[in-house]
């Protein structure tokens, strides 16, 4: 079968994923559109674009989002605000991806492929993994981290049901005693391009005075990235700030996406006057819930093993690193 290797924009990437027809699996936020060009416009790494498509006769099979230098190829995007990664594919297509891309990237002088953080369920290490082993080539695999996710059930009840017996009572006694504070309001919102400056400020403030390793996290080059990202996905309808109200100020907040039935918990932020209320904490367990109600399947609290992540129903995937040397 005769395939072909094309450059591709940015804009390119936004119109094949706002076409369904093309069949490809888009399988996180992390690599849309919106998310990569934010990323690489923000951080602007001195090194080559390489928005790869592969085609044949039906049309793209595949998409490469990666970026070269110096003989090594990476994923657009970095694991401090890409929780994990993977590229664009038709599903059932990936060996005839991989081998087409594998060729092009040895044109273009390419020999090492460092790819983090992946999931054991992404294209990376179900098919890439073998189809480079097969052509001699070597892996060395790493576990990188983990991300935790659960499946949401249908009702809140019985999300309460499924922790344990000592969580789900912790749980219900602190909600009591938030809801007992006085004036309390909880409300998960899409963000519209209106709104998006102002609550993005919110969250950035608050953010502030978090944990001290949270205000150092929160450089001015990673303010303008979130503050780029937020209207980026406000843009496309994905963004999502929690807010949790006591007297009328804002006590915490969640940033998440909504994306393909699952709700992604991206950061969050609290103002530590409120410890006593926990809003850090029930800021996520009340968007559990609003989320339970919306009829969504998944609430991912994405990378890192904090506690609360456990204490709240989450089970942990590994995530890794590849490192990859092209025969």
């Amino acid at each position: 079968m005769n395939f072909t290797v094309t450059r591709e924009s940015f804009d390119r990437l936004t119109s094949y994923w706002n076409e369904s027809s093309f069949g490809l699996k888009w399988g996180s936020v992390f690599i849309l559109p919106s998310w990569l060009e934010t990323w690489w416009h923000t951080f602007q790494p001195e090194t080559e674009l390489y928005l790869t498509a592969v085609r044949d006769k039906s049309g793209i099979i595949g998409i490469a989002p990666l970026h070269l230098k110096d003989g090594e190829a990476r994923f657009v995007g970095s694991p401090d605000v890409c929780d994990y990664q993977d590229f664009i594919i038709v599903p059932g297509r990936e060996t005839e991806f991989y081998e087409v891309l594998l060729d092009d990237l040895a044109r273009q002088g390419v020999n090492q492929l460092d790819l983090n953080a992946v999931r054991p369920d992404s294209s990376v290490m179900t098919s890439l993994v073998n189809v480079v082993e097969n052509r001699g080539g070597v892996v060395n695999r790493r576990e990188e981290d983990v991300t935790v996710e659960m499946d949401l059930p249908g009702d809140w009840e019985k999300y309460l049901d499924s922790l344990d017996k000592k969580q789900r009572h912790e749980v219900r006694r602190k909600l009591r005693r938030l809801w007992g504070a006085g004036d309390v309001y909880y409300h998960c919102q899409e963000v519209s391009l209106e709104d998006v400056g102002g609550l993005t400020d919110t969250f950035l403030k608050l953010f502030s005075l978090s944990r001290e390793e949270k205000a150092d996290f929160m450089t001015s080059q990673m303010q303008v990235f979130f503050r780029s990202l937020a209207e980026a996905m406000a843009k496309i309808k994905l963004l999502r700030y929690g807010i949790l109200e006591v007297e009328s100020h804002p006590a915490a907040m969640i940033m998440g996406f909504e994306y393909d039935q699952a709700m992604y918990l991206y950061n969050s932020a609290y103002d530590p006057q409120y410890n006593s209320l926990s809003a850090g904490l029930l800021s996520k367990v009340l968007c559990i819930k609003e989320s339970i109600e919306r009829g969504r399947k998944k609430w991912d609290f994405l990378k890192g093993a904090e506690r609360y992540k456990y204490q709240l129903g989450g089970g942990e995937i590994r995530l890794y690193s590849c490192r990859i040397t092209i025969k």
